[in-house]
């Protein structure tokens, strides 16, 4: 499964939050979870001249990713609350590709001031509109100011998730079920 850290800002803590979420989603999992970094991608703003649908990609940057992304089973995907909307750098990442998202399961893991409620529920529509399955509920993690430094960054990155860790546990479970599907079921 693929955690996508969704935020590029030079002081983000998404890679904190994202790499606490792999971990503890593939500590008793029997599904195994990798980070993909949309910093290291380093996409530019989407210049495919045709349909992501139609395929066919006309840059490396694009056959790239696509290959990233079509080397995982579904994702969850990481990210903050930018003005009660998701970051655009993950819209784009999402927007270069269409059939290599389709059928894939989905699992929303926000943060902010509020938790990231309006971002998660914006992203819930995009992601039905790539026709993935978005599988689980949302984890939402309320960062106060209490939480970072006055550089931005987390103080004690484990504390602040800690008390998410049970929605972890029950997104990996769903995902599993979503991959390993009990007979009858």
């Amino acid at each position: 499964m693929g955690v996508i850290v969704g935020s590029t800002r030079p002081t983000r803590i998404c890679a904190d939050i994202a790499g606490l979420a792999a971990k503890h989603l593939g500590a008793e999992s029997a599904l195994s979870y990798g980070l993909i970094d949309l910093a290291e991608i380093a996409l530019p703003f989407l210049d495919e001249p045709r349909k992501p649908a139609l395929g066919g990609y006309a840059h490396a940057h694009t056959r790239a990713w696509s290959g990233v992304v079509s080397a995982f089973d579904g994702f969850v995907l990481v990210f903050p609350q930018y003005n009660w909307g998701y970051p655009a750098v993950l819209k784009n990442a999402l927007d270069f590709l269409y059939t290599e998202w389709r059928g894939k399961p989905a699992a929303l893991v926000t943060y902010g001031s509020r938790g990231g409620g309006r971002a998660a529920e914006q992203m819930r529509t995009v992601l039905t509109g790539l026709h993935m399955d978005v599988v689980a509920d949302d984890v939402r993690i309320v960062i106060s100011a209490d939480d970072v430094d006055d550089t931005g960054r987390l103080v004690d990155a484990g504390r602040t998730v800690a008390p998410y860790l049970d929605g972890l546990q029950a997104i990996d479970a769903r995902l599993s079920a979503f991959i390993h599907p009990t007979p009858g079921e």
